[in-house]
């Protein structure tokens, strides 16, 4: 996967010109990856990068509190001096807004791409229980299904809760258990009652189907909208 460095924008040679071939070379992987409806890590990856330029634009001496954590602190130390450095030079801020304006333009429609296929995934898919579910429904197992193929792949979930700025948030962490193929002597059920005998960690767990119409790419994809419709439907 072709990368920005975190501070691409404003390292090395501050030129139009070349950090527009330099943007749209990354750009045109992206858009690549979403063509093909891939969607991880390029869609996270260029929401990261739109949201530093937003940041710089904002606020252009990276307070530590306002940018990313997985900044630095000697990047941003080497960005405040940087930014001291610039701030003297009218036409060296000049080209460097520019090329934040033209950057975070182009990376907004590559964007809003990218979530349109996202939405347009989660639309599609539906999650329904696997027979009783129990009362604490934070761990258990999905059957991970797509398209009209009697694959199904299972994976063992787990819910957890953090707290972050006075807010509480919701994490799941998934595990690849194995695969299997449906049929009708091999129904979700059957499935289910193989797992309970199978992981004894586990005597009554919560187990559901998560089902796509469509076959898209299940790492770059499909898995990962499904954990996140996953969470919001056992929420």
């Amino acid at each position: 996967m072709k990368t920005l460095s975190q501070t691409w924008f404003a390292e090395g040679y501050i030129d139009f010109e070349l950090k527009k071939y330099t943007l749209l070379a990354y750009l045109q992987e992206v858009n690549r990856n979403f063509d093909e409806n891939k969607l991880y890590p390029q869609l996270a990856d260029i929401i990261f990068h739109y949201h530093n330029l937003v940041k710089f634009r904002e606020n252009k001496k990276f307070l530590q509190e306002q940018f990313p954590k997985r900044l630095t602190g000697i990047q941003m130390e080497k960005l405040q001096v940087l930014y001291e450095q610039m701030i003297a030079d009218d036409e060296l801020m000049e080209e460097l807004e520019n090329i934040i304006q033209y950057a975070s333009g182009e990376m907004k429609g590559t964007i809003r791409n990218g979530s349109e296929i996202y939405e347009f995934v989660e639309n599609k898919i539906q999650i329904e229980p696997v027979g009783l579910v129990p009362l604490d429904n934070k761990e258990g197992y999905f059957f991970l299904g797509r398209g009209t193929s009697l694959s199904t792949l299972v994976y063992h979930y787990r819910v957890s809760i953090f707290e972050k700025h006075d807010e509480n948030y919701r994490a799941i962490k998934t595990s690849f258990v194995t695969e299997w193929q449906r049929s009708i002597a091999n129904t979700y059920e059957n499935m289910k009652v193989t797992l309970i005998k199978e992981k004894k960690d586990l005597p009554n767990p919560a187990v559901y189907t998560i089902e796509a119409p469509l076959a898209f790419p299940v790492e770059e994809t499909l898995l990962p909208i499904a954990k996140r419709c996953l969470v919001r439907y056992i929420s």
